[in-house]
């Protein structure tokens, strides 16, 4: 029996498995469909590195807390844990286990927790998107997911390559085994693309042939980077130890499972091996819109199979720019998402999927814009030169869809964040709904805001918009307030950012759930009430959708009947 066909074998066998032992496993690769930039220092306005993540699970646990840095004893152990990104909902048929433990550093950094952790103490940042590749590739014994990676990574590393470094080390060791994930990795210099896939079927933990396989290429300062859920990584040049790093079996592999063949003449390509996935304006659309929006001059095809691994902007890139990037529907292109008949009479760009639908032959089936309804939440996060580490390293948060969200600042070196914000670790659950959760005052904001989005988007811009420009234009002075601090006693410094983020986060959740009562009071009964409690409007439908749906059509009697 060829090696090709007991590979076959093993891997169905394999994938079997893997969807008994956790019946979501096969969810997480559809929902976790994320969207993630890489901004080099060379490409931003304040040569800051940047990058962001637009957690689209619809799954994931929604808690985000601070994790403080920790000295340990010489000997001690850290377990490896499984599904901890998942909401209470799904803990229910997949509980957080652990497939062991793994010698402990001496010293751990202060990083911020969430589904998937984003960035330390020492600026090491990250965005995720699933890229799942070939489900051969996959095995059930591996011990490490994504998330664990991350998390590991953000404890011991003080660089972007490190943290790349210390993410392949340990899944060849111990094994990775869930679909393919592209990861940014950023600190104050560089920008890291990192992507990771199972083993293959032949593997088993103790083995002296490496648990996963993964590469990582460096995205060139001046340019942005862009992952919607495709491999992006194409040939790899390891002699280029400056801008690539791999796995030993990353040719080996390819050519062990038959991917690849060295002797073809066709050169070697992570997208094209490992990465495989047919081709999908699902995904290539994402990064046409990004690159078009950075890049307008390239004029690039939205309808092109392949899009370059990273591009120069037109113009330097700001925070508020990735902002405003997030929470694009392909507004002013032919893919609007607010226009046409399926955004019904009020323009609302969410377009829920329907189970059992069958798409036209050759069709992704919806638009697949980069703000989704089913958003868990989404940052930007910023990693600065020539500053302490914790007041150059900052993410900039929101909850849910960032359409309809507000950011605010989280500063690298806080220690901790209300209360509201880790009510997803103890408790909080999509299917019930609390007050006490910070992330169901956004999360209800936009579910409403489906009602009549034309409207209500406007009502949500006017308290969000004051917000944001308010962070950044004392942005600043709070910085020069903690970096004067800082010179006297970091922790001074440490304790004024922690209030400051925490007044910016109470700040924003509170005027959310006034926004919430707002909404529902002046939108109900398809009236408008007006701020003076005397003035209601009853708005109806635009005359366009009128026409389109045939208003009136079906009272006109047919010609005979009795008038």
């Amino acid at each position: 029996m060829s090696i090709k066909r007991i590979l076959l074998i093993f891997s169905i066998f394999t994938l079997l498995m893997l969807l008994a032992i956790n019946p979501v496993a096969a969810q997480q690769e559809v929902d976790s469909e994320c969207t993630i930039l890489g901004v080099t220092p060379g490409s931003s306005v304040d040569g800051s590195s940047m990058t962001t993540h637009t957690d689209d699970s619809g799954t994931d646990t929604f808690h985000v807390y601070m994790v403080p840095a920790k000295d340990h004893e010489a000997g001690s152990m850290r377990p490896v844990l499984k599904h901890t990104d998942l909401g209470a909902y799904a803990h229910k048929n997949n509980p957080i286990v652990s497939p062991g433990e793994i010698p402990q550093v001496e010293h751990t950094y202060a990083y911020t927790n969430a589904s998937y952790s984003f960035q330390n103490e020492m600026q090491v940042g990250m965005g995720e998107s699933t890229v799942s590749g070939r489900r051969e590739m996959r095995n059930a014994d591996g011990w490490f997911d994504i998330v664990e990676l991350q998390r590991i990574a953000l404890e011991r590393a003080s660089t972007a390559r490190e943290a790349v470094q210390i993410m392949g080390t340990l899944a060849e060791e111990y094994g990775y085994y869930i679909g393919g994930e592209c990861i940014t990795v950023i600190d104050p210099d560089e920008v890291w693309v990192f992507e990771i896939y199972g083993p293959g079927a032949l593997w088993k933990p103790g083995s002296d042939r490496p648990g996963c396989v993964w590469v990582a290429q460096r995205v060139p300062d001046g340019e942005i980077f862009v992952c919607a859920n495709r491999s992006r990584i194409g040939e790899v040049d390891l002699d280029d130890t400056d801008n690539f790093m791999a796995s030993p079996n990353i040719f080996s592999l390819a050519e062990e499972m038959d991917l690849w063949d060295k002797d073809s003449g066709e050169p070697f390509k992570v997208y094209e091996t490992y990465g495989y996935k047919d081709y999908s304006t699902y995904n290539a659309r994402r990064e046409w819109r990004v690159l078009d929006l950075v890049a307008p001059s390239l004029e690039l095809d939205p309808w092109m199979e392949r899009y370059p691994f990273s591009v120069k902007p037109d113009e330097k890139i700001a925070a508020q720019d990735i902002m405003a990037i997030n929470r694009d529907h392909y507004e002013g292109t032919e893919f609007d998402l607010t226009k046409g008949l399926e955004a019904g009479p009020f323009g609302t760009p969410n377009r829920y999927p329907t189970p059992g639908s069958q798409n036209p032959e050759g069709s992704a089936g919806w638009e697949r814009a980069i703000s989704l309804f089913r958003t868990n939440f989404s940052t930007v996060v910023v990693a600065r030169k020539d500053m302490p580490s914790w007041v150059g390293g900052l993410t900039w948060f929101a909850y849910d869809a960032p359409h309809s969200s507000c950011y605010f600042p989280i500063y690298a070196g806080i220690t901790e964040l209300p209360e509201s914000f880790a009510k997803g670790m103890r408790g909080g659950s999509y299917d019930v709904f609390s007050r006490e959760s910070a992330w169901w005052a956004f999360n209800f904001v936009s579910n409403w805001a489906d009602l009549k989005y034309s409207y209500m988007i406007e009502d949500i811009k006017a308290v969000r918009d004051p917000l944001e420009e308010e962070f950044f234009a004392v942005q600043p002075t709070i910085e020069k307030t903690a970096l004067d601090l800082y010179e006297q006693d970091p922790d001074l410094a440490r304790r004024f950012l922690t209030t400051y983020s925490n007044s910016c986060a109470t700040r924003v959740v509170d005027a959310y759930w006034k926004l919430a009562s707002q909404l529902v009071g002046r939108y109900a009964d398809g009236y408008v009430y007006g701020d003076d409690e005397y003035k209601v409007e009853s708005v109806g439908y635009p005359q366009e959708w009128m026409d389109a749906v045939g208003f009136g059509k079906s009272t006109i009697p047919p010609e005979g009947s009795p008038k």
